[in-house]
């Protein structure tokens, strides 16, 4: 997956905006400023590219299992996992994974947000 598309599918999931942060990261988030994140896509100083996202326990536990994906640095312990390249999942998955980051991360906003996220 380019890093175009993975900022396409993520920004395709109702109500997600980009904001850059922590230098030339973009990070994808849900909500009223200052939002939630459920993605993060690093930025262009970084090579290869890496991405991360918010996953369920599960699935956090069958991900880190995977050549080229670790529990995503500062955030593990919140279920984040890090694609070390955007090869690291075939481009459906990381769409799927992406989807479900979004799903889990706008369960815990309040409902008036959550209830605005349905298309």
């Amino acid at each position: 997956m380019t890093p175009a598309a993975f900022e396409k599918a993520a920004l395709a999931l109702p109500g997600a905006y980009l904001k850059e942060q922590w230098g030339d990261d973009r990070v994808f988030k849900i909500g009223k400023a200052p939002g939630k994140m459920f993605a993060v896509l690093s930025g262009k100083s970084v090579s290869p590219r890496s991405a991360s996202f918010k996953c369920s326990d599960l699935a956090f536990e069958m991900l880190i299992r995977k050549k080229g994906i670790v529990p995503a640095p500062y955030m593990a312990r919140a279920k984040w996992v890090m694609l070390e390249t955007l090869a690291a999942l075939p481009d459906a998955e990381i769409e799927a994974r992406l989807a479900e980051a979004h799903r889990l991360v706008a369960a815990k906003l309040p409902k008036k947000e959550r209830e605005a996220l349905i298309p």
